[in-house]
Order: structure tokens, then sequence, then C-alpha cells
């Protein structure tokens, strides 16, 4: 019986500390890491497309893409660092030590930071490109873009650093036998870190899509009213509305994803449940969210013609022609 209740531990030589593995269907555990093995690659190979593309091409350095790279970024790293892992954590036993468990939590707390803060973002750029176009180029600059950017990652930085403070110092604190990695935040800390990092934000993102909508709707109205009367040059205008318009459409599309794959995730802080790994971080409210980087490229793929035809370019190895960043891609 010994060996048969040592092949249940994560540890077989720690039979008084160790976690006992989970009872698992071998079949059906097999077809989950393949699929979710799967969504990583996927996730990994599509964001290194759009980083590529928007950091290669030079017609693609505008102000917007520089937002959409930032959130390509968080969402490589995802699926780069942190969607194996949590495959890894499948098997109900973590083999990797205190340390990588401190910084996995806390690499997964920055990157979801970092994403929330990049939507904030790109909210706010759309709003101004629709809502106030004649003063976009001045008060949207690439140089206030990448200082927003980079200060979006040091408070997501620092700020998980801070929360999660008294976890990375001792983050074998609330595990209860030797082969687990839990983090738990109290009810008073989850409360604020909810606030700041869901609640506020989604509220901002909402409110300037709602405006966006709203103005958007007026615009369209008011050029089919004057249609018949538009000169060529209101034309070329009518035309660069419209492509704002699909564009502020499309980054949409990428914040419905993103609320709908972010709010299983926080459900449990908003009912006043402890962020456990039995509660919050559940398997599908985590996996759900680690998919929505997997969704923003392929949304970008289906919306802009731009991403399909540098995707063309990498694949077919264009890119590396001479002054091949200088192609014409809109």
């Amino acid at each position: 019986m010994e060996p048969l209740q040592g092949a249940e531990l994560c540890f077989p030589l720690l039979l008084n500390i160790s976690c006992r593995k989970p009872l698992q269907h071998h079949a059906e555990t097999t077809v989950i890491y393949i699929v979710l093995s799967c969504i990583s690659v996927i996730t990994v190979a599509l964001n290194l497309l759009v980083i590529i593309s928007i950091s290669h091409f030079r017609q693609l350095h505008t102000p917007t893409n520089l937002l959409l790279l930032s959130l390509a970024v968080s969402d490589f790293l995802v699926g780069l660092l942190l969607m194996p892992v949590r495959i890894h954590l499948l098997e109900g036993c973590w083999f990797l030590g205190s340390l990588i468990c401190g910084l996995f939590y806390y690499a997964s707390f920055a990157l979801t930071s970092a994403s929330v803060g990049n939507m904030v973002l790109i909210s706010a750029d759309r709003y101004v490109a629709i809502c106030d176009p004649l003063c976009y180029s001045t008060k949207v600059t690439s140089k206030r873009v990448k200082l927003c950017i980079c200060l979006c990652w040091a408070c997501s930085v620092f700020y998980n650093g801070v929360i999660l403070n008294e976890f990375l110092l001792y983050p074998d604190t609330y595990n209860s036998c030797y082969g687990e990695c839990v983090v738990i935040i109290n009810f008073i800390t989850g409360a604020v870190d909810v606030i700041l990092t869901f609640i506020g934000p989604i509220t901002v993102i909402i409110v300037l899509y709602m405006r966006v909508f709203v103005v958007a709707v007026s615009q369209a109205r008011a050029m089919r009213s004057h249609i018949a009367a538009v000169s060529l040059q209101g034309s070329v205008g009518g035309i660069s509305k419209k492509s704002e318009r699909k564009a502020a459409k499309t980054l949409g599309v990428v914040v419905v994803v993103f609320l709908i794959c972010f709010c299983p995730y926080f459900y449990p802080s908003l009912a006043g449940q402890d962020m456990s790994t039995s509660v919050a971080f559940s398997v599908f409210g985590v996996w759900l969210l680690y998919c929505n980087s997997c969704l923003n490229p392929l949304i970008y793929a289906f919306f802009y013609p731009w991403f399909r035809k540098s995707i063309k370019r990498i694949l077919t190895l264009q890119i590396l022609e001479h002054d091949s960043c200088d192609a014409n891609i809109l």
C-alpha cells in the first residue's frame, strides 16, 4: 500500500508534508493539455506577428498602432510565460519552487493590469480621434503615447509589487502542504484592487465608447443627409472620417471581447470571496482571461487589411528585402 500511497503524492519521499495529486482521467487530461498548448502557441505566434508588423513597417508607426503594439507585447508575454505555467498547474502539483511561484503570480497580476491600462489608453485615443478630430494630431503625438505606455507599464509593475509585497517576501505563507503554489489577498486589499484595476478602468472605457458611438452615429447621419452636395474635397474628408469610425468600431470589438474575457476573472472579488486558487483563479476564469490574448490579433486579422498584408510579407520573408520597411502596407 505504501508505494501506491507514495504515487498519489506530489513528492512521494515527503509523506507527511507533501500535497496529494488530484485524481485525473488521463485521456481527458491529455486532450486538455493538447488544446491549451495549441492556444499558447497560437497566442505567441499571432502576437509576435503583430509586434513585428508594427515595429518593422514605417507606415504603421502611428500613435494608435503604438498602443496596439503595447497590448500585443502584454498578450505575447501571457502566451509565452503564463500559459505554459498554467498548463503545468493543471497537474495539481507545483515543482518549480517558491521563488518561481512568487514571480509567476507577480507577472500574472502585472500583465493583467498592463492589459487593462492599455485598453484604457486605446479607448482614450479613439475618443479624441472621433470626438475631436481637428485637434487629434496635436493632442495625440507619438511622443506622448510612448510616455503614456511607459507610465502604464511602470504603474502596473509598481502597484502589483505593493499589493503582493508580503507574498513575494514569503511565498510559502498560504501553502498548506509541500508542492502547492497559492496566493490569497485579504478582502480590503482585494476590494481596492478590483476598484483600481477593474471597476474604475472599465467604467472609463464604457463611458468613452458610449460617447464615441453617439458621435459616430451623428457623423454618419450628417454624411448621408449631405451626400448629394459633397464635393471631391469633402469626399476625401468623408473617407477619412469613415476610416476613423471603422478603427473605432474595430477597437470597440476588442473592448467588448476584453470585457467578456475579464469579467469572470474578477467575479469572485466582486462577490466578496477571497482570491485563491480554488475560487478567483479557477481554471475557467483564468483561461478565459488568457484567451483574450489570443483573440485580439485574430480581431486585427479580420478587420485590418494592413495586418493581413504584413503577415503575408513576413511569412514570405519579404521583410528581409532591402527597404522593405518602406513598403506600402495601408
